[in-house]
């Protein structure tokens, strides 16, 4: 089963100028019975941090290696703030691939479809 589940969301942007964001998320998360992010209860909690993961900073491609390097600025996984994680990836048409070790162990393969 897929860490975000079989139909996860998300989005990447990757500019020009070597700088991106990366925001991931299950799809069809409960939501909060109070409608206030900031008085949910412990269950909502989990399956918040249980079901998504965000970063942004700067990056670099090693087209010799095939690496994509993440120099992460902040995370919502604070422990990756400050970061970098170095990627081996696959760009086939309008997919881009890569595995990485994930934040809650083991490892994970992400796989983004260029938007059109």
């Amino acid at each position: 089963m897929p860490m975000y589940g079989p139909n996860p969301q998300g989005l990447a942007v990757f500019d020009s100028n070597g700088h991106y964001i990366l925001m991931t998320a299950r799809s069809g998360q409960p939501k909060f019975a109070s409608n206030n992010r900031t008085e949910g209860t412990p269950e909502e909690y989990k399956a918040v941090v249980h079901g998504s993961i965000a970063h942004f900073g700067r990056y670099t491609v090693n087209e010799a290696d095939k690496t994509i390097t993440f120099h992460i600025e902040t995370s919502t996984f604070p422990n990756w703030n400050g970061a970098e994680q170095k990627r081996p990836f696959t760009l086939t048409g309008d997919e881009f691939k890569w595995t990485t070790a994930g934040s809650s162990g083991g490892m994970a393969e992400v796989v983004l479809k260029r938007a059109k």
